[in-house]
């Protein structure tokens, strides 16, 4: 079975001409067969003729032998219609114009299949009366894909089925309503995100062009990959599928090369540590810290054990062979296992906290790195949260299920001696794997764990002894599964959004708690806000197809 393609509309409409002349040569057949069909007593379509009696059909003398007689009663078609064959000869091929069939000013621009009769070809959809809705479809979809500026944007890294994606949530305050506004593919396995406002060198949108100068602020978010690239993507471009910038070395990334974990036998060695590199990752990436003060910095922990500081104002590619002074812009060995967590200091920009699986923590100045200080604890650290309250205290979760407050300033820089903490606070049954702080209430803080629970604590200090004493406000599980994330809203004071081992998202507002309310109502007034109550449970979350459903299997990240 052979098929042509149609290269044109140059080509269709030659096609379509000589279907035409075919056509018209087949009606002139007809009609020469209609008359000899005429000269026999019947039409054309094997009609018998006005003057012929219903009887004769049982006359067997006038039956006409078709194989015998019907060469006499043909005529010749040289001789049927003299005058339609002239035509055919000259005049008639001379209407069709086939002289200028190549002249394309000549042939009329009708578009595809405008040789159909009853189809007409429409340029746009505003000319074609059949469709009614013109462009408000178009109108629509961007008013839906349009943000407000009282919306909330929540961005969540979901694994599923071996696939990884990217979720952008809206969440609208006055409307309590929660929906995904458009999603991201991932090509692997996310492990952290941080929200970030600068664009990268490589984004189209720091480019300058003649019409408009290179843009200084826009909407990104890095994810940090089991692979150990960070990819940093653009929120702005709904479907995008490559991200603005790669930071690490996915080329001679080592994490792809297997180390043998042993020899084989029952007794197994100790896993080794991949070399590490000054200049990339070469293991997972769990933690990422944007620079709100120097906007171009991004602080990386991971895997490798190393914590590295990344300049997005210059292209990370690394060339040429060894290549150690690209990449990263520096490089932190303060600790000897999996760096967990990092994050930057938001009222002192150039210090870095930092929680480690050798079960220390550190804080030290990104620009002497080697007169930090830290403490040691009893469990692996799990996260940890500067107090934007009090520039030099901050709070750390553990894997044993127990939460730190430490003062900075007390700190030893030797991790043998004595480090106590300023407050020790038993959270959950298992690890305490979230912890945020509230930036609208001094003394509030969320934690989330294995146990599925997400916990509200207050947090008040004597005035004479400077003691701190903790309590709680209220807890709840939110049927996400085992807490991944937590994080209080920018806007709502007593609300905050939570991600667990469900993959699923929820939002809880805590001012719908009466005992809440109670507490926290003093502290907000001094801060000079106010309780809003509300109806209902405080529970907004995604409607899902499937009610009945107890969760998917898979991981969130928020």
């Amino acid at each position: 079975m052979s098929s042509h393609v149609f290269q044109d509309d140059n080509e269709l409409e030659r096609v379509s001409a000589l279907a035409r002349i075919e056509l018209e040569d087949a009606k002139k057949e007809l009609e020469r067969a209609h008359i000899a069909a005429g000269s026999m007593g019947k039409g054309a379509e094997g009609d018998e003729a006005d003057d012929v009696d219903e009887n004769d059909e049982n006359d067997e003398s006038a039956w006409v032998d078709e194989e015998d007689d019907a060469m006499d009663q043909d005529v010749p078609m040289e001789d049927a219609n003299p005058q339609q064959n002239d035509e055919a000869t000259g005049d008639d091929l001379a209407k069709y114009n086939l002289d200028d069939y190549d002249d394309e000013d000549a042939m009329p621009a009708l578009g595809p299949f405008s040789n159909i009769k009853g189809l007409t070809y429409y340029r746009n959809n505003d000319e074609d009366p059949f469709i009614t809705m013109k462009g408000e479809d178009e109108e629509d979809e961007r008013e839906e894909l349009q943000i407000l500026p009282s919306d909330n944007l929540l961005v969540v890294a979901k694994t599923e089925d071996e696939i990884s994606q990217l979720e952008i949530y809206v969440y609208d305050d006055s409307e309590e309503n929660l929906y995904v506004h458009h999603d991201l593919m991932l090509p692997s396995f996310p492990l952290c995100l941080e929200w970030l406002d600068f664009p990268p060198i490589s984004a189209p949108s720091a480019k300058a062009t003649p019409n408009s100068p290179a843009k200084q602020f826009g909407n990104y978010i890095a994810v940090g990959t089991m692979e150990p690239e960070i990819e940093i993507w653009s929120l702005d471009v709904v479907e995008s599928m490559y991200p603005d910038m790669v930071l690490g070395r996915p080329d001679k990334t080592k994490a792809h090369i297997p180390v043998p974990a042993g020899t084989g036998k029952k007794k197994r060695k100790k896993s080794k540590h991949r070399p590490t590199s000054t200049a990339y990752h070469v293991d997972a990436v769990l933690s990422l810290s944007w620079n709100k003060t120097h906007r171009n910095l991004l602080a990386s922990a991971s895997a490798d054990r190393t914590v590295k500081l990344w300049d997005l104002n210059r292209d990370p590619t690394i060339n040429g062979e060894g290549g150690e002074g690209e990449g990263a812009l520096r490089n932190f060995a303060v600790h000897k296992d999996k760096v967990q967590a990092v994050q930057w200091n938001d009222k002192e920009p150039t210090v870095l906290l930092t929680g480690s699986y050798d079960r220390t923590v550190r804080t030290f100045d990104s620009r002497a790195p080697d007169a930090g200080v830290g403490a040691s604890l009893g469990s692996d650290v799990e996260a940890l949260r500067w107090d934007p309250w009090e520039p030099h205290s901050f709070y750390v979760s553990l894997e044993n299920g127990i939460v730190l407050n430490f003062d900075a300033r007390t700190l030893p820089s030797n991790l043998k001696s004595p480090s106590p903490a300023r407050f020790t606070l038993s959270a959950h049954d298992g690890a305490v794997s979230a912890l945020d702080v509230n930036p609208h209430i001094p003394g509030c803080i969320a934690t989330g764990g294995s146990d599925k629970l997400v916990k509200i604590w207050n947090v008040t200090g004597e005035s004479d002894d400077k003691k701190q004493k903790v309590s709680l406000v209220t807890s709840r599980e939110l049927g996400v599964g085992k807490i991944f994330s937590v994080a209080w809203s920018p806007d709502d004071p007593l609300t905050l959004a939570a991600a667990g081992s469900k993959a699923k998202l929820q939002v809880w507002d805590v001012g719908a708690n009466a005992g809440a309310r109670k507490v926290l109502g003093p502290k907000l007034a001094s801060a000079g806000r106010t309780v809003r109550e509300r109806e209902g449970g405080g529970i907004v979350g995604v409607a899902s197809d499937d009610e009945d459903s107890t969760g998917d299997e898979g991981g969130g990240d928020e």
